[in-house]
């Protein structure tokens, strides 16, 4: 073979692998879908995206901050990793009329996780789905931080 010819089937290849390079990684999952283990959990049980599972975790996990001292916390926030990447997705809490929607869905019982409904329809999530997330999370914690942490994390909830 000529060298130019050489050189141009090179290139050739170099062009289809840098392609097909990009095709792959367009097709890959989101990176935080692979590196955090809650939100591979959180999008696998409740079939949402990973924006709305940080997103949805984030806003949880920012009413228990509020309602729990910082030592108490700080269990929670050891029990899940990037806690911080969750708090900084979490969406700014709806109106009173979204409370009161998640209210009548919930019949009334929602306690503090009402005031959780707009962020989760910023999200493109129904307010019901806040009930479907805090078992996941409870169990998650509970897994990674013990029982008590579970449950005082719960009880922050109410």
């Amino acid at each position: 073979m000529k060298p130019k010819r050489i050189v141009g089937t090179l290139f050739q290849v170099i062009v289809f692998l840098a392609a097909f390079n990009g095709i792959l990684r367009s097709q890959a999952p989101p990176a935080n879908a692979i590196t955090n283990p809650l939100v591979t959990k959180l999008c696998k049980e409740l079939s949402v995206t990973p924006d709305q599972a940080t997103g949805g975790a984030g806003a949880i996990f920012s009413l228990a901050k509020g309602r729990l001292n910082a030592a108490d916390f700080s269990k929670v926030s050891a029990a899940v990793p990037g806690m911080g990447k969750f708090l900084r997705a979490a969406p700014e809490a709806g109106s009173t009329s979204t409370v009161t929607s998640l209210n009548s869905v919930v019949g009334g019982q929602a306690g503090g996780l009402a005031s959780l409904a707009g962020s989760f329809q910023s999200l493109g999530l129904s307010p019901s789905m806040v009930g479907k997330f805090v078992p996941v999370l409870q169990n998650y914690i509970g897994s990674k931080g013990g029982s008590s942490t579970a449950a005082m994390f719960a009880g922050a909830l109410k």
